[in-house]
């Protein structure tokens, strides 16, 4: 019965938003994956390493990644809260071992069972992010770019929560870290058990008339995402928020508040929706049947629009085109997807060596503390993600504009980011790590949708996780191979095990290469752009079409 009353309320437009509201606070909590730089130095010293056996706990983790394909695969097939489950548990396991050495419970493990940890810890995320994701974007299918921005975004802001948080009530002790990196997102998706479902296609989420107040939630969403962005931003700046004591407390109390406020959505909406059904019950029916007449025909209308051709059912054995549903085999021996592929390789591939890394460039270039970078890049990450995603959206309504064209700029600016850091002028770490965090949260908001847009939603979760495979691929090749083996090219060894090295020349080759690799991205994105205009054309009409209704009925 229970069960049935929450799949009944994920068919309202409440609901669906209650349940996009929770996905928000679960992506909060599963970007621990790119917290690696706030524990790795405890790890190097503890366990004796060297960078390149550092290095290769890293890619480990990101190797979890890798076995998101069950995750995908599991997504057609499992209810959400299922994935979720799955998710929080490898979290709990994965984290939690690595606390018991970081805080000498148990003595040093072997390193192979390490990278195992260390591989659960980084699978888990793919659970909590294909769960939300999947279920978002069937909930929400007229407005990907502006979810995949908002929940791609708030994973960007989740290193920064962590870290501050940490900072504020632990003084950056990385066993209290890890403590948080296991406990917090288990709590988190445990409400999201319940409450993160996938309504009926063509509910009250995907209704025409519906549009333009979904686009308000949009809008104060967003606004109160800036909102923690900009205050985790000027406690980063103004260091306000560590040191102990009570104005740590209230740093994190306030934090804690803005985190919850998105609650208020579903909760107008909710409120909204109980006085509709008080004066529907007090009320004629003529109002309501009116209502359905009137926009029966525009709904008609917009269907028609948006019907060609190319929309209608393909012969047996023939290829679908882009923007039609296409089969994982299907997907598989397209160009536009090895385009897509390459190219996100070349983006987050040498955006996760960087955040990988980012404790040992702070190092080699005389910094103490990198929490400060780690936050930027995760801070900046998020205005990425939240800004690609509704400017992209924006353009392809008004101008019919690829979506992959902000991969291409993002690209070019990410290759400026890692020129300034080889140059290693005062103040350049600082500035590549917001360019870069900028930079790879588009790449991560932009392609998401853009995937579900050429190859359909049918087999999205799996098309999703075979995309991330470039997280592991791109660790192993930029962080695990180029920075690992350069840097201990020019290290030196110190005393007990390990190496060291301090000075410009530790990782200036290594963001050499990896800006010519952005450079080649640039080249592939700008082809994908060539390639993909027609599909965005029909997207623009589309849209356009559903616009002209909404307007229609207002009048």
């Amino acid at each position: 019965m229970v069960a049935a009353a929450l799949d009944a309320m994920a068919g309202t437009r409440w609901g669906r938003w209650l349940g996009l509201v929770t996905a928000v606070w679960v992506q909060c909590i599963s970007g621990n994956n790119y917290t690696f730089s706030n524990y790795s130095d405890a790890l190097k010293t503890l366990m004796g390493l060297t960078q390149l056996q550092l290095n290769g706990l890293s890619v480990a983790k990101d190797v979890g990644k890798a076995f998101g394909l069950l995750a995908g695969l599991a997504s057609d097939r499992v209810p959400t809260w299922l994935l979720l489950a799955i998710g929080s548990l490898e979290g709990l396991l994965g984290y939690g071992a690595q606390w018991m050495v970081v805080s000498r419970t148990v003595a040093p493990l072997p390193y192979w069972q390490m990278c195992v940890f260390l591989c659960l810890g980084g699978n888990s995320t793919t659970w909590m992010n294909t769960a939300v994701l999947v279920t978002c974007i069937r909930n929400f299918r007229r407005s990907r770019g502006p979810v995949s921005g908002l929940l791609k975004g708030y994973v960007g802001l989740s290193t920064a929560i962590f870290t501050d948080i940490c900072s504020a009530l632990f003084a950056d002790d990385p066993a209290s870290f890890l403590v948080m990196l296991a406990v917090v997102p288990a709590a988190v998706c445990a409400l999201a058990m319940v409450f993160l479902r996938e309504g009926p296609a063509g509910g009250a989420a995907g209704a025409t008339a519906d549009e333009a107040e979904d686009g308000r939630c949009f809008a104060a969403i967003n606004s109160l995402a800036v909102a923690i962005a900009l205050y985790l931003l000027a406690a980063d700046l103004t260091g306000i928020g560590g040191g102990g004591g009570v104005v740590s407390a209230v740093f994190v109390a306030v934090l804690l508040v803005l985190l919850a406020s998105p609650g208020a959505v579903p909760a107008l909406l909710a409120w909204k929706s109980w006085m509709k059904a008080r004066k529907a019950a007090n009320a004629d029916l003529e109002e309501a049947d009116s209502l359905a007449a009137a926009t029966a025909p525009l709904l008609v209308a917009a269907k028609a629009v948006g019907r060609n051709k190319e929309d209608e059912p393909r012969a047996p054995g023939e290829r679908p085109r882009l923007g039609e549903e296409h089969t994982i085999a299907q997907a598989l021996m397209s160009l536009d997807f090895w385009l897509m592929f390459a190219s996100f390789l070349m983006g987050v591939g040498t955006g996760l060596a960087v955040m990988n890394n980012l404790g040992q460039m702070g190092v080699a270039m005389g910094y103490d503390d990198v929490s400060l970078f780690v936050s930027m890049t995760s801070i900046w990450g998020f205005f990425g993600r939240i800004a690609s995603g509704t400017i992209s959206e924006h353009f392809i309504k008004t101008r019919a504009i690829p979506r992959p064209l902000w991969n291409a700029a993002s690209q070019v600016l990410m290759a400026v980011g890692y020129i300034v850091m080889a140059l290693a002028m005062p103040g350049s770490l600082f500035i590549g790590s917001v360019v870069v965090g900028a930079c790879y949260g588009v790449r991560l908001a932009v392609t998401v949708p853009t995937a579900s847009e050429l190859f359909g939603l049918k087999y999205y979760g799996l098309i999703y996780n075979i995309l991330i495979l470039n997280l592991p691929l791109g660790s192993f090749l930029f962080s695990g191979l180029l920075a690992g083996l350069l840097y201990d090219a020019e290290a030196t060894a110190v005393p007990g095990g390990g190496n060291t090295c301090v000075g410009a020349h530790c990782y200036r080759l290594v963001f050499l290469i990896m800006a010519v690799a952005c450079v080649v991205g640039f080249g592939l994105d700008v082809l994908l752009c060539l390639r993909t205009k027609r599909v965005y054309a029909k997207i623009h009409e589309r849209k356009r079409a559903s616009s002209s209704a909404v307007a229609q009925r207002v009048t």
